[in-house]
């Protein structure tokens, strides 16, 4: 790449949708292609969900050359759109999404647009130079206030004065005309006298503020239903709007003011819930301080925006503040609170060296950390940007739902009208007894507590879960780790710590310890296997200058180990199997084909080891130390090996709770790893797992997540691994579930669900959570389902009246589908009492 200017004004990030970039080679080829160009400072590919950022010197370079770029490398781009995004709190339920959807569809420009009603947001994707003030103006033309977001701004907006609003004010006006109109009617029949006649009818005073409530109290859902009109839309508003004027027109205004007064203080109730819900949204954006301070290279301090902060700048942190930022800690030290990014409940110490994020607390000290991101790319913004989106991917029940609201308004509206005029028609019967009949159906024919039931539940939980340490990356993940009944874990950095340490050094005739340890550590040094990272820091804490050999030639033998050409004689460094396939050279060689003694390579003679009795010992060594549940390395050449080297794996201590806790949820859990069969059989029955299956390459994990899979066709198959090198089987699960996640761009990109810390707990909790929200999903769906039912059922025999269809049809229901959603979020992740 070429370099590029330092300060921000210079530099420019492109963001593009390559779905067919779905490889590393594929990025490869891309990356390639645009670095190529002058003034290229970064190209971040995105293979999982098919992005490309590139970030470039605008002075060298062009949006449009980078496009050019990438088509040359054979990849189509999805769309040269840019996102705008749009604050749109009334917008508060699918109906309304519908409107918004339909009056951005004419706008010239806007390629597609996203609306989410649980969120208040809708996401517009448009063409370069296309005006925000047209986009806003098309969502306003739908009945709905629009207020742009700019790019690390609040997504949710600001909490809603529901009830200091003017729609609140107009209801109570509306409310106060409707009672006196009724009490005049009741209690003052006198007063009560015809105010004037119409042809055919007299209109008493109290019809004349019956009509002024409705007209008051229904002056919102009249406009509302203007816009539905316009757009095309037979939603709620539509038909309570028909509601009221009609109830008005066939001399019915206390049924028209009851509709508009009870359907205002409906929607009020449904607005101020739904707010409540998107409070747990702003508690998770709250949890970045709006400044930092900065030390400037002349040590004085500056307070700035905390969207100010460049990468680089060393930001103060005092005892009790937040920290702005994700960086690295230059100097002091401070117990850090990380519950916000990772649930753990109890704070870490941090000095210098080591990492900490935005968001998350200094308890005790003093720290000057130099940032490492931006504001917009801090961990904590990039979990607030995927819990947001958590709503985009509809899950099985809600697609079931829209389906099924699709068919089921316009029958009820067919069945309302055919019950109006039908029996007045057929069989001579009262106008004004069936016309409220059919007004009555005409309520119940919205679903609107039965379409809203999943997504606030989905939002609910995956911001409980955010709150808690777990990034559950939409709904659909959500629903289906509730679903899964297996478990597959990988042992090393899952159930152990994966801080891998040497516990035996065991040279074999003709080495020493010594020996032993110089050759496999100038082998390994290349590797990045945590074994190999062991043995290395091993070597260097014993003093041995692993450098001192010329090394050459080096190759990872994938699932058996690696091989380099130390001083000129290759060496072998892996699993005792290893070996077997290695030639078996029966006489002695005194020398190497690069001519170096063997004896003057700290091995001594042939002699003093030939082939069989080394294996006679492995064959003891090996499995002792496997037993004792330790991973077994050999060492050697192709004459044979020439040392073991055992290397152990703390078990995390809560790794026994968590199985247990899993087994009692009927969780079957089934682990999977690529070490020896006696260090997984050590392993799983100390944390108590009944299912393992051992030395496994990584191609054999995906054929045992498919056989799993096909055990469980219903249910599929839920893996946690590190996150990085269980990514294959990660992706071929069902839900792919990363551990340790925070800070960790591979893990929070590749993941369904990420456990941002390296914390057991949270799987037994996952599993709660998911299985309750699918239970809050079901009851919210059946019991929507079950209301309107009864309420259809009743309208034709007049046991329903409109006031029923309002309060219990559309405003108890979305009342209580709401609340119930938010139970999720008090759901709480246990911890064991005592762990070891």
């Amino acid at each position: 790449m070429s370099d590029a200017a330092e300060s921000p004004e210079s530099r420019r990030t492109l963001e593009l949708r390559v779905p067919e970039m779905d490889c590393p080679s594929c990025a490869g080829k891309v990356r390639s292609s645009v670095d190529r160009l002058d003034g290229i400072e970064d190209v971040d590919a995105h293979v999982t969900s098919g992005r490309l950022l590139v970030t470039y010197d605008p002075d060298a370079t062009s949006d449009e050359a980078v496009r050019e770029r990438v088509e040359a490398a054979g990849y189509a781009i999805e769309s040269a759109g840019r996102e705008q995004s749009f604050a749109v709190p009334e917008m508060d339920c699918p109906s309304c999404a519908s409107k918004v959807e339909k009056a951005l569809d004419d706008v010239d420009g806007v390629l597609a647009a996203e609306t989410r009603p649980t969120s208040g947001r809708v996401v517009a994707t448009v063409e370069d130079g296309t005006d925000p003030d047209a986009v806003a103006g098309a969502i306003e033309s739908a009945g709905y206030g629009a207020e742009r977001i700019e790019a690390g701004s609040d997504g949710v907006g600001a909490p809603m004065a529901v009830w200091r609003s003017r729609r609140a004010a107009t209801t109570g006006v509306g409310a106060v005309l409707l009672a006196l109109g009724g009490a005049l009617a009741s209690l003052l029949p006198e007063a009560n006298a015809t105010a004037f006649d119409l042809p055919g009818r007299a209109v008493a005073l109290s019809d004349l503020l019956f009509v002024a409530a409705a007209a008051v109290a229904g002056t919102a859902i009249l406009r509302n239903g203007y816009y539905s009109a316009r757009n095309r839309s037979l939603d709620i508003d539509f038909l309570m709007s028909v509601g009221i004027l009609a109830s008005v027109a066939a001399g019915h205004p206390f049924e028209g003011a009851t509709l508009a007064v009870l359907y205002s203080v409906a929607e009020l109730l449904e607005q101020f819930s739904m707010d409540r819900a998107r409070d747990s949204l702003r508690e998770l954006m709250d949890l970045s301080p709006e400044t930092a301070t900065i030390r400037r290279e002349d040590g004085t301090e500056e307070t700035v925006p905390a969207e100010a902060v460049e990468v680089g700048d060393v930001v103060i942190v005092r005892p009790g503040e937040r920290i702005p930022t994700d960086g690295v800690v230059r100097a002091g030290e401070s117990a850090v609170n990380q519950a916000p990014i990772t649930g753990e409940s109890v704070p870490v110490d941090r000095s210098t060296g080591d990492e900490v994020y935005a968001g998350t607390i200094a308890e005790s000290g003093y720290l000057e950390v130099e940032a490492t991101s931006e504001a917009g790319e801090s961990t904590i913004a990039r979990i607030v940007r995927l819990v947001e989106d958590a709503e985009r991917e509809r899950t099985k029940r809600e697609q079931f739902v829209d389906r099924f609201a699709d068919v089921y308004t316009p029958i009820v509206v067919v069945l309302a009208v055919a019950v109006a005029v039908g029996p007045p028609l057929v069989v001579g019967a009262s106008w004004n007894t069936w016309f409220l009949r059919g007004l009555t159906l005409l309520v119940i024919a919205c679903p609107c507590a039965f379409v809203i039931s999943t997504p606030v539940s989905v939002v609910s939980g995956v911001t409980s879960a955010a709150r808690n340490g777990v990034l559950i990356k939409g709904g659909r993940h959500l629903e289906a780790v509730g679903e899964s009944d297996v478990l597959a874990v990988d042992k090393t950095g899952t159930l152990t710590e994966g801080d891998l340490s040497v516990t035996d050094v065991i040279p074999l005739e003709g080495a020493d310890e010594e020996t032993v340890l110089r050759r496999a550590a100038a082998v390994e040094r290349r590797s990045e296997h945590p074994v190999a990272r062991s043995i290395v820091g091993h070597a260097e804490e014993r003093g041995i200058d692993v450098d001192a050999r010329e090394v050459a030639e080096f190759e990872a033998l994938t699932g058996e180990g690696v091989r380099a050409d130390v001083d000129g004689l290759a060496h072998y460094v892996g699993k005792p199997d290893l070996f077997e396939g290695l030639a078996d050279l029966e006489h002695v060689h005194a020398t190497t084909d690069g001519g170096v003694a063997l004896e003057e390579m700290g091995y001594g003679t042939r002699s003093q080891c030939d082939r069989e009795g080394c294996v006679d010992v492995l064959s003891e060594v090996v499995p002792d130390l496997e037993a004792e549940g330790k991973t077994v390395v050999v060492v050697g050449t192709e004459d044979g090996p020439i040392g073991v080297v055992g290397v152990a794996d703390r078990v995390r201590p809560e790794a026994e709770w968590a199985v247990s806790r899993l087994h009692e949820a009927g969780v079957r859990v089934v682990m999977l790893t690529g070490d020896n069969e006696g260090t997984a059989r050590a392993i799983a029955e100390r944390v108590g797992i009944e299912e393992y299956h051992a030395e496994l390459l990584p191609e054999e994990k995906l054929e045992w997540i498919s056989r799993l899979e096909a055990d469980e066709e219903d249910g599929g198959v839920t893996m946690v691994g590190d996150g990085i090198n269980d990514a294959p089987a990660l992706a071929t699960a069902t839900v792919g579930v990363a551990m340790g996640a925070a800070g960790t761009d591979t893990a929070l990109e590749t993941a369904d669900v990420a456990l941002m810390s390296d914390d057991l707990t949270r799987l037994p909790y996952l599993y709660d959570l998911s299985r309750r929200a699918n239970g809050v999903i079901r009851q919210n769906i059946w019991s929507s389902l079950a209301v309107k039912a009864v309420l259809a059922a009743g309208a034709p025999i007049g046991l329903v009246t409109v006031i029923h269809a309002v309060v219990i049809g559309d405003m108890g229901m979305s009342l209580g589908v709401t609340g119930n959603a938010m139970r999720l979020s008090r759901v709480e992740p246990e911890t064991p009492e005592d762990p070891e």
